[in-house]
């Protein structure tokens, strides 16, 4: 999948599955991709993910045709630029707390005159017929009580491609318990505006997930960016599932 097919999917509405990659080499992500999924998250901000491990992941996730995507350390248009020149089909935006942010990220997807994203033809930026591509996914985590206040015009920055609910820091910020308990009352009222936001601007939106168990009513209930699994997540829940079989407690 190109990276323009990734943004053109997501800008159509369908459910998209992701699955989230926190570990480096070129293995987890490749496993994950080959699952079926349509996007694979590396995580550069709370995985072991590093910005040298992205040119080894970004082929084992495409070769199995699912679309590379980047969770960014912070809003930086230098690295936002450097992970779609290592060839990130869309990126994932943390902590974008009003619409200006949002519009700085955006404007770093794209090349001058219509964004500030410098053009870098040694690592060999995706092209067609001669021309820059710059149709990249820029989805934005909504995961602050600032964030949530001014949702809806964070939901109206133009070149924005999707909302994306961090439901742990997100709790944190509302001074609820994490783990989330998306049913909560405080959580979900959150939560639901962020969607009634997305839903008035015609943009998907996602709840981040780490269990296929728990993305299963999201997905029913509309929600179209779907994290139906976390690498480490699996590996957790499978020893332990191991353990608990060979010595129950």
């Amino acid at each position: 999948m190109s990276g323009e097919a990734l943004a053109a999917r997501i800008r159509a509405g369908e459910t998209l599955l992701g699955a989230w990659c926190s570990l480096p080499g070129s293995g987890a992500a490749g496993f994950l991709a080959a699952g079926g999924v349509d996007y694979v998250v590396c995580d550069l901000q709370h995985g072991l993910v590093s910005e040298a491990d992205l040119p080894t992941l970004f082929p084992a996730i495409e070769v199995r045709g699912a679309a590379p995507v980047v969770r960014l350390l912070a809003n930086d248009p230098a690295a936002i630029g450097r992970a779609l020149d290592l060839g990130a089909h869309g990126i994932v935006v943390p902590n974008v707390n009003s619409a200006e942010e949002a519009g700085s990220a955006v404007g770093a997807t794209r090349y001058p005159p219509h964004g500030t994203r410098g053009f870098g033809p040694i690592l060999g930026a995706r092209t067609r017929g001669g021309d820059a591509l710059d149709d990249i996914a820029v989805i934005v985590q909504i995961e602050s009580a600032a964030a949530v206040e001014c949702v809806e015009d964070i939901a109206r920055v133009e070149g924005v491609t999707a909302l994306y609910v961090g439901p742990w820091d997100l709790s944190v910020s509302l001074g609820v318990p994490v783990p989330p308990d998306l049913d909560g009352v405080v959580l979900a009222s959150a939560i639901a505006r962020v969607r009634g936001a997305a839903d008035a601007a015609g943009l998907p939106a996602g709840v981040h997930t780490i269990r296929a168990a728990s993305a299963v009513p999201l997905a029913a209930s509309g929600w179209r960016l779907v994290n139906v699994a976390d690498d480490v997540t699996l590996m957790r829940d499978g020893v332990a599932a191991g353990v608990e079989l060979l010595r129950p407690s």
